[in-house]
Formats: structure tokens, sequence, C-alpha cells
């Protein structure tokens, strides 16, 4: 909006260009992927219907091997209508997060319409004072490096593991892509639970071995850009402890849902920054921090 801005648009229309833009992306997000959830949907009996042929099939060939299991057991075990139904709930959730989206929207536009006084509320809330005001634009931009960093790499993410589910030949690989996508944004679980639903459509669908090419594909492809790539983007730590952004991920998905966990690590960093702000409360911030070097002795 300020780019905008800067080319002489009034504020106003910059701020509905902006929103618009962002309306035009959700409903082909919500449209491709609502697309994939009902195909998966409509699928969900032959996916059913193929996991209990498999465990037939097992059976057989322990029988075969001497190893016998009685199959009222192996059923209690292999709970297939919960397993399938635990799937289509997280799917419907996710709809149900993209509708939600819109409420968000409503309220980034006024926010938006308001943003051009927020710069002379925290000159004045400082007192004016540019070193604490410095150091506020500059915690203010490193979580923007956070957000931009991290959604560039949770679009490879997503559009690499889409493509490689569509080589191995999984179905709905512009779902999980896009799941991938959304959950990389979770520290540390995101990647994993995002795997999950993916792994076991293509055992199901194609058997161990595409079930095993597509966990490699998540491996490969989260490790390299988790571990390698993006670190090196973000070139500096987040300035929070491991443990804290494992124990922030569960406080704010607890309190805010699926939208807590994404933000997360943002949050987590606002709150440090109050922490610092106050001589009370500092001993806080420094909990919240890095891990420190052991001293020599």
């Amino acid at each position: 909006m300020h780019w905008l801005e800067r080319k002489h648009i009034p504020s106003t229309i910059a701020v509905f260009i902006v929103v618009g833009s962002m309306i035009i992306i959700v409903l082909f997000i919500g449209a491709v992927v609502g697309t994939s959830i009902n195909k998966f949907l409509e699928a969900l009996p032959f996916y059913q219907t193929t996991i209990i042929e498999q465990v037939i099939s097992l059976q057989t060939l322990l029988a075969e091997k001497g190893i016998k299991i009685n199959e009222e057991l192996l059923f209690k075990y292999i709970n297939i209508d919960n397993i399938m139904s635990l799937t289509a709930k997280l799917l419907t959730g996710l709809g149900t997060l993209l509708s939600n989206i819109f409420i968000i929207l409503l309220m980034f536009t006024f926010i938006l319409l308001e943003s051009s006084s927020f710069l002379l509320k925290f000159k004045m809330l400082f007192n004016d004072s540019n070193k604490d005001f410095n150091k506020f634009s500059n915690f203010i931009n490193n979580v923007k490096r956070y957000m931009v960093i991290k959604t560039i790499v949770s679009l490879i993410t997503g559009f690499l593991i889409g493509l490689w589910l569509y080589i191995i030949g999984v179905d709905l690989p512009i779902l999980w892509g896009f799941i991938a996508f959304a959950l990389n944004y979770i520290p540390n679980v995101g990647s994993i639970i995002a795997a999950i639903p993916a792994i076991l459509l293509s055992l199901v669908q194609l058997g161990a071995g595409s079930a095993i090419q597509s966990a490699v594909g998540y491996i490969v492809v989260n490790f390299s850009l988790g571990n390698i790539i993006e670190p090196r983007l973000m070139g500096r730590k987040l300035g929070l402890s491991t443990l804290v952004v494992v124990v922030s991920l569960i406080f704010w998905g607890k309190l805010l849902g699926p939208i807590g966990a994404v933000l997360s690590i943002p949050l987590t960093m606002v709150l440090k920054l109050a922490f610092e702000n106050s001589e009370n409360t500092h001993w806080i911030a420094v909990l919240l921090g890095p891990e420190l070097p052991p001293k020599n002795t």
C-alpha cells in the first residue's frame, strides 16, 4: 500500500487495490483447494475399499509365512473408518479456515485505512526518542523479513512437493502442495503433519514403493529448504530459544487455533520486544532469548 502511495495513488484507492488483490488470490486458492477437497471426499469410499483389500492381502501373506492373525483383531487396530474420517475432517477444517479469511480481510482493510497514523502514534509512544523508535523500527523490519522469507520458502516448498507428487502419480497433488505451503509456516512440526496424509494416500493408491518415494521427496525438500536455504536467507537467528519456539507453537495454537500456530513466531517476537522495554520484565526477555554459550571456567 505504501508503495502505491509513493506512486501518487490516493490512500483509499491504494487500500482497495491491495485488499481487492488479496480477495482475488483467496478466491482462486479457495476454488482450487475446494475442488481438490471435494474430489478427495468423493473418492473416500474407494480409498477405504483399497485399504481393506491391502489389509486382507497382508493377512494372507502373513498366513503363508506361518503367522496367523485374527481378522477381527487386525481390523480393530487398523481402524480404516477412523483414519479416513480424520483426514476428511482435517480437509473440511481447512475449507472452514479459508472461509474465515474474509473476516480477517475485513479487519485488515480497516487497519490499512488507519495505517497512516500509526507512525505518529508510535513516535508519541516512545516520547520522540529516536533511539527507542529506531529499535522498534528494526524489530518491525525483522518481523517483516521473517514473514517474507518464510512465505517465499513456503511457496517453493509447496510447489516442489506438488510437482514431485504429480510426477509419482499421487492423486490431488495441488491439494497436498497447498497443505505443504500452509503448514510450512508452523515451525518444527508443520512439515511433518503435512507429509502424513500424502504419504498414506500414496501407500493406499500406489503401494509401498511410491509411499517411500513420497517420503523421500518430503524429507529432501524440507531438509534442504528448512535447514540449509532458509537459515542462510534469514541471515540471523530469530532471537528465540528452540524450547520457546516449541512452547509458543503450543500456546498460540491453543489460544488462537490454526492462525495462532502459523503466527506463533511473530507473536512471540512481539512479546519479547515488549518485555525488553521494561526493567521489571527484562528478565523474561532474557529467558525467551537464544541459548547462551557456556562461560569458560
